[in-house]
């Protein structure tokens, strides 16, 4: 087995109805028959999770622990800018934070950052060195 892999993404929450109204506003659907106080949302050979903070503290062996955000960037890539900003207006129209609007950047791509409800920092971006397979799944170069 490969150790470079991600199985599962999990994303702290203080509100969990209204994070998954806001994936549910961006066309995420959750796994039918969820567990109670965690929402799952399958993705291309993984899952993304949203959790409760406290329920998240505690499941970590840290109970009352302050958990962050905005350290760690998710990102999803689109064939094209208006793919990019397609998606960046739709989440906003769902309710996350405007940090960057998508721009053309010095790595010779276009990108832009919002952030959910909770303050993750989500990445729309449009590379024009790397392509996208038929489930949206990053192919990177060799070499690169």
């Amino acid at each position: 087995m490969t150790p470079q892999r991600v199985t599962l993404i999990t994303l702290g929450v203080e509100d969990l109805a209204r994070s998954r109204a806001f994936y549910g506003a961006l066309g995420w659907a959750p796994v039918a028959g969820e567990a109670e106080g965690v929402s799952f949302y399958r993705m291309s050979g993984m899952a993304l999770a949203l959790f409760g903070l406290d329920a998240l503290a505690a499941d970590q062996g840290r109970p009352g622990a302050r958990l962050g955000t905005g350290a760690v960037t998710l990102a999803q890539n689109f064939e094209t800018t208006a793919g990019v900003d397609a998606a960046y207006d739709e989440a906003l129209a769902a309710g996350a934070s405007a940090l960057k609007r998508p721009e053309k950047v010095f790595w010779g791509g276009y990108s832009g950052y919002y952030a959910d409800p909770d303050g993750h920092v989500w990445e729309v971006a449009h590379n024009p060195f790397w392509s996208l397979d038929p489930d949206g799944g990053l192919v990177i170069p060799e070499p690169f």
